[in-house]
C-alpha cells in the first residue's frame, strides 16, 4: 500500500506543478497583453471594444497620458466558457498575443446557386464576407451586398463543425481500437488477451454480465451490439472532451443534438421490439377499473416519451456542468487577476488545485454516464421484451 501511495505521489505532484506553470504563465501572458494594450491602444478611436477572447476594454476620452490610468478591463468569463463548450467551424489550438493558431474546417453549405465548399478560415474569424456569407456570433448568416444580414436567405448548413470533426475522428479510432482487439484474439488463439485487448474484454464482460443480461433477461444478446456501441461511444468521447488540446477539447457529449440522436435510437429500438404485453400495459393498463384508463393511457404514453427526453437531458447536462465547473476556476484566476496582480498568483494556486480534483472527478464521471445511458437504455429494452403472463412449464 505505501508503495502504491508512493508511485501515486510520485506522478501527481508533477502534474500539479505543470498544470500550475501553465496556469501562471497563461495568466502572465495576458497580464502583458493587458500591460501592452494599455500603452499601444492610446489612438483607439471608438471607446469600447471588444477582442474574440471576451476581455472588454472602456475608455474614457482623456489626454493620451492619462488613458492608461483610466482605463477598465475585465473578463468576460460567461463568454469564454459559452465559446469552449460550444461548436466552431474551426479548432482552435492556441493564442499567440493577438494572433489566434486554429485549424480551419470545411464549411459547406447549399443555397440556390449550388453547394459551395471552402474553408472556414475564409472568413477570417468573422472579420470578412466570402460568398455572400459570414459568422455572426459563431453562426453562419447570408448577406446582402452592402454588408447587412440577408434574413429571408434560405440555405442548408452542412458543415464538418469542431464537434463534427471530433465525432469523426471518435468514430475512426474506436473502429481501429476494436478490429484491433478483434486480430489480436483471431491470432491469439487460446491465450489471454494483453495490452488494451485485456482492457476492452473486461469492459466488454461489464456491460453483457452487469448491464445487459441482468436488465434486458434471456434475449439480452439482441440487443448487445447495441448496447456497446453506444458505451464506448459516450465513453471515448467523453474522455476527448477532458483532453485541454487538440485531438480533444470538443464537448461532443455535452452537445444536445449529439444526446438526442442517441435517446433517439433507443426509443426506436424500444417501441419496435415492444411485444404484446408492452402495448397492453400502456394501451390497456391491466389490474385497473377501466373508468381510469381515461387517465392512465395518457400518462403511460407521456411516460413512453418521456423516457429518451430524459436520456438527452441527463447526458448532455452532466458532461456540460463538468466543462463549465472547469473553466469557471480558470477563470477565476483572470477575474481576480484584473483586480490585483499578486491575488491573481494567490488564487491561482487555489483554482489548479480545484481543477486538478475536478478533472479526476470528470474521470469517473465519463464512465459513470456511459454506464448510466447504458443501464437505462438495457432496462427500456428489457420492459418491452419482457413477458407478464408466462406460464412455466415443469
Amino acid at each position: 500500500m505505501q508503495a502504491n501511495n508512493k508511485k501515486i505521489t510520485r506522478y501527481l505532484i508533477p502534474a500539479f506543478l505543470i498544470i500550475f506553470y501553465v496556469a501562471y504563465a497563461s495568466f502572465k501572458v495576458l497580464g502583458q497583453e493587458h500591460g501592452h494594450d494599455s500603452t499601444s491602444n492610446v489612438s483607439q478611436t471608438s471607446n469600447q471594444h471588444t477582442d474574440e477572447k471576451g476581455i472588454h476594454a472602456s475608455h474614457e476620452n482623456l489626454p493620451a497620458n492619462e488613458e492608461s490610468h483610466a482605463k477598465e478591463e475585465k473578463i468576460d468569463a460567461g463568454k469564454i466558457i459559452m465559446e469552449h463548450i460550444g461548436d466552431a467551424y474551426d479548432w482552435h489550438i492556441a493564442t499567440i498575443g493577438h494572433s489566434h493558431v486554429s485549424i480551419p474546417l470545411p464549411v459547406i453549405l447549399k443555397d440556390n446557386n449550388g453547394v459551395k465548399i471552402f474553408l472556414s478560415s475564409k472568413f477570417q474569424h468573422g472579420h470578412a464576407v466570402y460568398q455572400g456569407y459570414k459568422l455572426e456570433k459563431g453562426k453562419i448568416v447570408a448577406v446582402n451586398a452592402d454588408g447587412s444580414i440577408n434574413t429571408q436567405a434560405q440555405f442548408f448548413d452542412i458543415s464538418i463543425t469542431k464537434n463534427v470533426a471530433s465525432l469523426l475522428m471518435s468514430v475512426i479510432l474506436l473502429c481501429w481500437l476494436m478490429l484491433s482487439v478483434a486480430r489480436q484474439y483471431k491470432t491469439n488463439k487460446g491465450r489471454a488477451p494483453k495490452g488494451i485487448a485485456n482492457v476492452i474484454e473486461q469492459l466488454v464482460l461489464f456491460v453483457r454480465d452487469e448491464v445487459a443480461r441482468p436488465s434486458i433477461g434471456p434475449k439480452y444478446a439482441k440487443f448487445l451490439p447495441y448496447l456497446l456501441t453506444i458505451f464506448f461511444f459516450i465513453f471515448i468521447n467523453n474522455l476527448f472532451g477532458l483532453i485541454p488540446f487538440f485531438p480533444g477539447g470538443a464537448n461532443v457529449t455535452g452537445n444536445i443534438a449529439i444526446t438526442m440522436v442517441l435517446a433517439i435510437f433507443t426509443f426506436v429500438i424500444t417501441t419496435y421490439n415492444g411485444n404484446k404485453s408492452y402495448w397492453g400495459h400502456i394501451l390497456l393498463p391491466p389490474g385497473v377499473p377501466k373508468a381510469l384508463w381515461v387517465l392512465l393511457i395518457p400518462i403511460e404514453i407521456i411516460g413512453m416519451f418521456n423516457k429518451p427526453i430524459v436520456l438527452m437531458i441527463r447526458l448532455f447536462a452532466n458532461i456540460t456542468a463538468g466543462h463549465i465547473i472547469i473553466l469557471g476556476f480558470f477563470s477565476l484566476i483572470f477575474i481576480f487577476g484584473a483586480m490585483n496582480q499578486y491575488l491573481g498568483y494567490g488564487v491561482s494556486v487555489v483554482s489548479v488545485a480545484f481543477t486538478v480534483f475536478m478533472n479526476f472527478i470528470e474521470l469517473l464521471v465519463a464512465f459513470l454516464q456511459a454506464y448510466v445511458f447504458t443501464l437505462l437504455s438495457a432496462l427500456y429494452f428489457g420492459t418491452a421484451v419482457e413477458e407478464h403472463h408466462t406460464k412455466e412449464h415443469h
